[in-house]
């Protein structure tokens, strides 16, 4: 390996860092990625001379021929992938139930799926919760293209499903037949032998004790642990269960100095390694992050160390996980292994070495953390410190050994550990140290954040340069958390309405929050755990837009696609005021979760106004109480930069009234009441207030059948432009001094 490398023209990171430029203008082609590429390559030239640059262009060939047949393979596989099946051969270990709702990974006629279906019976929950054989399933079903992005830097699960190799999804409708299987293909066994092990862990092991095991020891965790994942992910810690260095330092070591015990020469143990390795990422999942960790393992067996083993294993990577940096874990496994390389800090006494180690990788993450996750939780440095030896050395040996006792002895009591290990996490997260929300980098401004900090790292010596780099990163972050324009968002949350506000001068407003309506009651069984709607679409765009509070929070009426999620959005912002009608606080179901958050509502009437832009929102309605429904919707008129915005929450039949009451309103831009149904914008309402732009919060397939045909042909027949939230994803006005219009899609 050394000859090889002394033979490559260049340094093994300086290629890597070549590769990876060519690796995402293949992958993401922009101006920005090709300006870099150019730029090294320029770069280089002057550096190094044109005969490095001619030693170099033959390897960047090769690459760019196998990125493009890369490629090239995804757009085949995604344009020929079947669009109707009959049988699905089950993948064990991806099974995952949550009550009624099945979901699992299937092959098809040679093609990948992800497969979801909705469970009849508790007999059938009981057998797919134990299933640990290989299966076929002849099915009923239908096959369709994975949702793809609906909100500005918002999750796109059909390029998530890509990075798999999956470019369908399948709801199945009935299952025909369920047929054993056997399978020739070792993947299949190791496959399967994964699922027999997360089998017998949940049947012999008591909560939440087999979660830890699952999750450290076979990288599972399933829907039952959502809550207190979501409780490790407030601290910033939820990465001690993302299987890396840690587990496969354990177990290769282990399996090492097993087999070096016994006399066995180094060089055999090193052979021996690699089929281990393979079947150790195997029954982990494959994960990005084992794969990398064992490679470094692998090569620093070898004699390779530090930068030269990190870039080898990025060059690797390229060949034997394609989709490697696609991924925000690939991403951010990889960033943490670089640093580990790069750092140096061997001149400073131990225990001061460990600090500041953990220090400068905590803050040299800091730009990744924001760009993917838009907020820091400063705790999370000591979190990690801290909980990194309590998995380390006691409950990554301690639950293998309990799992290897396990046929012999039934250690449950070990349980208790665990209850406690969950108290002390919620007695942390009872303290309300939440994270600061920063929002979400542009891609340019991430590259400068990186680049500062790692000059932080060349100079950190050197006081002037660091006050000065200091200096322009705060000011950096700052332009991220308060972007300097005015915005208005209608956000994408299904069928449901939930409007954003923002201006120049930071001040925001939200109207309505969204919600679930829930139709149908369920059984014990099939009940699971549900994530409140705003958690996966409004709260991930106000934090990617640096929103930590806002300052009026305006409820149109008591239905729950307008306040269900409430709860919610005050958990996680700060909330000013609270604006509801007087109709809707006669409304039980508000009035609980009001009560719950312990805030004061202030009762709107006719005449009151918000400030925000550069004027006021004014409330037109209702001026009299009503029942807190539909037509008793809070009406918002308001002018910002020369465009005059109606919110008319749920209004069918009273915008008559609302008409008779402002004979002179104009707008320019409506937000359509009630998801745009039959009884809303009526003719002599659109006639009397004369739209430009119609926009309508509506959910996708929605069961209610909205927008009404009868609605948008009014809409057409006005020449008013239509956005949907259904076929466009969020909508969004932003700019400065004038408005740009864009959608999602």
């Amino acid at each position: 390996m050394s000859q090889l490398i002394k033979g490559l023209p260049l340094t093994p990171i300086h290629l890597a860092v070549l590769l990876l430029a060519l690796y995402f203008v293949m992958h993401h082609l922009s101006f920005l990625s090709m300006v870099i590429l150019v730029a090294m390559l320029l770069l280089l030239y002057f550096q190094q001379g044109k005969m490095i640059v001619y030693k170099v262009l033959p390897i960047l060939a090769c690459f760019f021929l196998l990125f493009g047949l890369q490629r090239m393979k995804v757009a085949m596989d995604a344009a020929s992938t079947l669009t109707e099946i009959s049988y699905l051969d089950v993948k064990p270990d991806t099974i995952h139930i949550n009550g009624d709702s099945l979901s699992f990974r299937a092959r098809s006629s040679g093609y990948r799926y992800m497969v979801f279906y909705q469970l009849k019976s508790q007999r059938e929950q009981v057998y797919f919760k134990s299933l640990s054989h290989l299966v076929r399933l002849e099915v009923e079903a239908t096959v369709s293209v994975p949702e793809s992005q609906r909100n500005f830097n918002g999750f796109d699960y059909q390029d998530y499903l890509g990075t798999q190799e999956i470019y369908r999804t399948v709801k199945i409708s009935q299952i025909k037949k369920i047929a054993q299987q056997t399978s020739w293909n070792p993947l299949d066994w190791l496959s399967l032998l994964r699922r027999k092990l997360l089998v017998y862990i949940k049947e012999h092991f008591p909560n939440p004790m087999r979660h830890y095991m699952t999750g450290l020891l076979l990288g599972d965790l399933d829907k039952e642990f959502e809550q207190m994942s979501d409780l490790y992910s407030s601290l910033g810690i939820i990465h001690l269960f993302a299987l890396s260095g840690m587990q496969v330092g354990f177990f290769v070591d282990r399996f090492r100095s097993f087999f070096l015990r016994f006399g066995i020469r180094k060089e055999i143990v090193d052979w021996l390694q690699l089929p281990f390795a393979f079947i150790y990422a195997s029954l982990t999942g494959f994960s990005v992050s084992v794969n990398r960790s064992l490679l470094q393992r692998i090569l620093s067996n070898m004699g390779m160390s530090k930068l030269d083993n990190i870039a080898c294993t990025i060059i690797l990577s390229f060949l034997i996980m394609p989709h490697f940096l696609l991924t925000v874990g690939g991403v951010l496994s990889f960033a943490y292994a670089f640093l580990l390389a790069v750092f140096d800090f061997e001149d400073l006494a131990a225990y001061k070495r460990v600090a500041v180690e953990s220090l400068a990788i905590s803050l040299a993450m800091f730009p990744l953390l924001i760009y993917y996750f838009y907020s820091f939780q400063p705790l999370s440095i000591l979190l990690t410190f801290l909980f990194s030896f309590l998995f380390d050395l006691v409950l990554l040996p301690g639950l293998s050994l309990v799992f290897l006792l396990s046929p012999l002895m039934k250690l449950t009591q070990v349980n208790a550990l665990f209850v406690w290990l969950e108290a002390c996490i919620r007695w942390i997260v009872d303290l309300d140290l939440k994270p600061l929300i920063f929002g979400k980098p542009t891609v340019v401004l991430l590259l400068i954040l990186l680049l500062i900090l790692l000059s932080l790292y060349d100079l950190y010596r050197n006081w002037k340069w660091c006050w000065g780099l200091i200096s322009l990163l705060a000011l950096l972050v700052f332009i991220v958390k308060y972007p300097l324009e005015n915005e208005v968002t209608v956000v994408d949350v299904g069928q449901g309405d939930s409007i954003f506000l923002r201006d120049i001068r930071g001040r925001t407003v939200l109207i309505d929050v969204g919600g679930r309506v829930n139709v149908a009651t369920k059984e014990v069984w099939q009940q699971g755990t549900n994530q409140a709607n705003a958690k996966r679409t409004l709260l991930p765009y106000l934090r990617s837009r640096g929103v930590s509070r806002i300052d009026y929070l305006i409820l149109t009426h008591a239905h729950t696609d307008h306040m269900g999620d409430l709860l919610e959005v005050v958990r996680e912002m700060a909330i000013g005021r609270i604006y509801i009608s007087e109709g809707s606080a006669s409304s039980q179901k508000l009035a609980e979760i009001l009560q719950s958050v312990k805030v004061r509502p202030h009762l709107v009437k006719v005449g009151d106004t918000i400030p925000i832009g550069d004027g006021f929102l004014h409330v037109l309605y209702p001026y009299q109480k009503g029942d807190g429904g539909n037509d008793d919707s809070v009406v918002l008129y308001g002018e910002f930069l020369q465009t005059r915005f109606l919110f008319t929450g749920d209004l069918e039949d009273s915008e008559l009234e609302l008409m008779k009451q402002y004979p002179q309103l104009s707008v320019d831009v409506l937000k359509v009441g009630h998801h745009g149904s039959k009884g809303s914008s009526h003719p002599e309402f659109l006639a009397a207030i004369s739209p430009r732009i119609a926009l309508i919060s509506v959910g996708k397939n929605n069961r209610y059948k909205h927008p009404h045909q009868e609605t948008l042909t009014r809409f057409q027949e006005r020449q008013i432009q239509v956005f949907r939230t259904d076929e466009q994803g969020a909508i969004r006005f932003r700019g400065w001094r004038k408005w740009k219009i864009e959608t999602v899609r």
